[in-house]
């Protein structure tokens, strides 16, 4: 008899933050060693990761499966949520499962993510729901021996899910998974539902369990020593297709529905083009009016020099240089926004720094008020800040006043509309010190230790050293 291919469904990436060990690439080397066709990243209420995920795993010729587990709220005061996962099976599951996550954010009154119910109920076409083992509204009834209620909201589940609903059935050890799994497999063959069995996974090996729970404790600001805290199974490591099965032996359907939601499922995040909102002139396009607000721009910064650091010739080479390029790259408009709201601020009197990065190498930046660096003073090469030989957005370092910024966004967001205008996000990293310290206090070891082992660590900002990296060149 053939073995059921299993495909997990249930892993949560470093996107889940300070809950997860399993990184893109990490994961990517797992699959390609075991064989694993597809994988499903839930993280919790988050898309973070979806797109570096999705173009990690089909470099390889892994299939992405585009999924979240959301924690859902029914609006009562003081109840917990309970969980579902959420798996898109097309560009129209992946669009509602973009909205429902950032209506989790938005719409969280206490700054504590959750998506609604109603939501929930609401246009499920594109999608699969998996109820949520021990962790859903049914397990919850279940365990407090409400048996109609449980029916009742399967039920319902089923209705807004139809036949894309699936009974989750899970086993990381716990007691409450023990007690709700046979109503749970007894109220899917009663209605007819299909069994799946997920496996919470949260590092890569058995042997990452300690380091995870350490993890854990810095998280939630606790001890290793605390009895009563926070902390998940040493089993919720990414077990093996073989280990799966054995593990669910007894209900092989359970394992088998795993790969049929996968080929269920055929959508991934992909890359696009950036869309610029038009920059509005007087009737001349984008590269008219740059190339009319740099040669304006030109003479006034020649003008306004009490030394010129190359011939005037050479500086207007230069910039019909950079405009065919900013041109033929099709970038004109992104030059002329940067250069309106910079002049905005400095016009209000909002602090602006001179310029950094790559972009202090352009002269239509410098010649539009974008940096304040000439270029050609301190021979900085243009093809660092845009390249012709490798197409990708251009990207100025701005600092403003960090008390008026919010000033300068509001002025982007009502000129352009809010549709054009979004915050990019900033992932922090624990680097190799702030690690050595959380661990020491976690663990808790007096702090001179822990400062002591802490400053045997290089300090270098601008490349942090990795801690195994340390370790090999510090012998003591």
């Amino acid at each position: 008899m053939t073995e059921s291919p299993f495909i997990h469904l249930a892993v949560r990436s470093s996107y889940s933050l300070l809950e997860s060990m399993i990184t893109p690439k990490g994961l990517k080397a797992w699959c390609v060693e075991q064989g694993m066709p597809a994988v499903a990243i839930t993280d919790r209420n988050n898309l973070y990761g979806a797109l570096e995920i999705s173009l990690t795993l089909t470099d390889a010729g892994i299939q992405p499966i585009m999924a979240c587990c959301f924690d859902v709220t029914d609006g009562m005061p003081k109840s917990e949520p309970t969980r579902v996962s959420l798996y898109a099976q097309n560009e129209i599951g992946y669009k509602r499962l973009m909205l429902l996550s950032s209506r989790a954010y938005l719409d969280a009154a206490d700054g504590v993510p959750k998506l609604s119910r109603e939501l929930l109920l609401d246009k499920t076409d594109g999608l699969i729901l998996l109820t949520g083992g021990a962790e859903g509204e049914v397990a919850r009834h279940l365990l407090k021996a409400r048996i109609a209620d449980a029916r009742t909201e399967l039920s319902t589940l089923a209705s807004a899910y139809p036949e894309r609903c699936y009974v989750e059935i899970t086993r990381h050890g716990s007691e409450d998974e023990y007690a709700c799994e046979e109503g749970l497999i007894d109220l899917a063959y009663e209605l007819g539902l299909p069994l799946v069995a997920t496996h919470d996974a949260r590092f890569m090996k058995p042997s990452d369990a300690k380091a995870h729970d350490a993890m854990m404790c810095i998280s939630n600001g606790q001890y290793l020593g605390q009895e009563d805290r926070k902390r998940v199974d040493a089993s919720q490591y990414l077990k093996t297709a073989e280990e799966m099965r054995e593990l669910f032996a007894d209900i092989p359907e359970a394992i088998a529905n795993t790969f049929e939601i996968a080929q269920r499922c055929a959508v991934k995040a992909e890359t696009h083009q950036p869309i610029l909102p038009n920059f509005s002139n007087e009737g001349r396009s984008e590269s008219e009016e740059l190339r009319k607000q740099a040669l304006e721009g030109l003479e006034y910064r020649l003008g306004a020099a009490d030394k010129l650091y190359a011939e005037r010739d050479t500086y207007f080479e230069r910039l019909d240089y950079e405009l065919m390029i900013i041109e033929r790259m099709g970038f004109p408009g992104y030059f002329l926004i940067v250069s309106d709201f910079i002049k905005w601020a400095k016009d209000n009197d909002i602090p602006v720094g001179p310029g950094r990065g790559s972009g202090a190498g352009s002269l239509v930046a410098w010649v539009l008020l974008i940096t304040d660096l000439d270029p050609l003073r301190f021979d900085l090469l243009f093809e660092r800040f845009l390249n012709p030989e490798r197409v990708s957005m251009p990207d100025f370092d701005i600092d403003f006043c960090q008390e008026r910024r919010g000033e300068v966004i509001r002025y982007v967001r009502d000129k352009y509309g809010a549709d054009s205008v979004a915050m990019i996000i900033t992932f922090g990293t624990l680097q190799a010190k702030a690690v050595v310290r959380d661990v020491g206090r976690v663990m808790q070891m007096p702090y001179g230790q822990v400062d002591r082992l802490a400053k045997l660590i290089p300090f270098n900002p601008a490349n942090p050293p990795k801690l195994q990296d340390a370790i090999d060149d510090e012998p003591k």
